[in-house]
């Protein structure tokens, strides 16, 4: 979601013929596109602000900008904490931060724009070509998970219209886009006057250009059958599922408000798969959760050894201010945290180890995505089920569909030969 915010903020500079430099000490303009939900990436976002004091003393017209989450969240705040802070903008706002950046040019003074915003709903600018593109189908959530701080920040879940979506998708798709990746905090839940995300999986299929579809993230309690029997039926879409489990323990998950419980999700996952054969499921998971005992966190890890998840990520529960978790007891030490996240590493690690090691001698679909930085035989792909794959080539099939047959695999990624 933030990757496609500071997206459409650029083409709205660069639509006003801005450009774009690779250096801070080239520009005129530096906007930091921040994420609120866990502690320390605010704290390294003040960080990276405060190291840029030296620029803004010696270029006081220099304009230095926070913006997303975590400016929603911090507000006044952070001009307090940054005292040569200009714009403090938040999500909602973005649409209109290249007029707001030319206020600031000509009144030279320090705005806050947070809340709603007067262009909401509005078509964003779509003008830079990718083959991998993000589309908004929705945003906000309306769940409030007791230890997320998104709905405070993003707002209420609000759904796109179908046929806005499409128009950007076919504009993005002529503009040389292969894959499509519709965003949604809940996209699971996603509603247009009778249409959901079945029927706007469906709509976007039928574009010729596209050759593959994806989408996240999938809230447990909202992900239906319809969505798994349109993954099914239609080719385009990747049968792979970001449906985030947080824990595997009935007690954190009610404490934690999700709308489900451990047997719900497995039954979800089973359903899942015996309508998509060869489906993939990703998770997220949190721990140290407040009350989390040993026993919970058991449960937890056996949750992703039953399920078998192709990949998960682990996080170290962390208090976000306002949210009812950060009124709960903050009881489980950082050390034990640490040990948990790790754990469930390497638990996950010897599961995506052992799935890629099935994949060997076996030939996949990849769309291939480019060549490596460093060596410019070797290019990268992904697979429907979005196992990454290296190969070698002397042609760049950017952008095409290619068979590999792999020869070698880690927990992270697979290797072969074009065949």
């Amino acid at each position: 979601m933030n990757k496609l915010d500071s997206e459409l903020m650029l083409e709205q500079f660069l639509s006003k013929g801005h450009k774009q430099t690779d250096t801070e000490k080239d520009a005129d303009v530096i906007l930091f596109n921040t994420c609120s939900v866990r502690k320390h990436a605010e704290d390294k976002v003040y960080d990276n602000l405060r190291m840029l004091k030296p620029l803004k003393d010696k270029n006081p017209r220099l304009i230095i900008g926070l913006v997303g989450c975590m400016a929603e969240k911090e507000k006044a705040n952070a001009l307090d904490k940054i005292p040569f802070l200009d714009i403090v903008c938040g999500p909602n706002q973005e649409e209109a931060i290249s007029d707001t950046i030319d206020e600031i040019i000509q009144t030279r003074s320090r705005i806050i724009k947070t809340g709603d915003g007067e262009s909401a709903g509005k078509s964003p600018i779509r003008t830079l070509g990718s083959l991998s593109a993000y589309v908004l189908a929705m945003k906000g959530c309306n769940n409030f998970c007791s230890y997320c701080v998104v709905p405070y920040v993003r707002g209420k879940e609000t759904s796109r219209p179908l046929g806005e979506i499409v128009n950007e998708a076919k504009m993005l798709s002529e503009k040389g886009a292969k894959e499509i990746i519709l965003l949604g905090q809940c996209i699971s839940s996603y509603a247009d006057r009778g249409s959901k995300l079945s029927h706007l999986l469906k709509a976007v299929h039928e574009m010729v250009r596209i050759k593959r579809i994806r989408f996240v993230t999938s809230h447990p309690a909202y992900t239906t059958e319809d969505i798994f029997k349109a993954i099914k039926d239609l080719p385009k879409v990747c049968p792979h599922l970001h449906m985030p489990a947080q824990s595997g323990s009935d007690k954190i998950l009610k404490a934690m408000n999700r709308k489900y419980t451990r047997g719900d999700y497995l039954k979800l996952a089973e359903k899942a798969r015996g309508i998509v054969p060869g489906i993939e499921i990703a998770s997220d998971f949190i721990v140290g959760f407040p009350g989390e005992t040993e026993a919970d966190f058991e449960d937890t890890a056996s949750l992703i050894r039953e399920v078998g998840f192709l990949n998960s990520f682990v996080f170290k529960y962390s208090s976000r201010p306002g949210t009812a978790a950060d009124k709960m007891a903050d009881d489980v030490p950082y050390k034990v945290k640490q040990e948990r996240n790790k754990i469930l590493l390497d638990i996950q690690g010897k599961i995506s180890e052992e799935k890629n090691r099935l994949l060997v001698g076996k030939e996949v679909e990849i769309l291939a995505e480019g060549r490596s930085k460093t060596n410019v035989m070797t290019q990268t792909g992904r697979t429907m089920q979005n196992h990454i794959v290296i190969f070698n080539s002397t042609d760049d099939l950017t952008g095409q569909l290619v068979k590999i047959k792999i020869t070698s695999s880690t927990a992270l990624s697979l290797r072969g030969e074009l065949t």
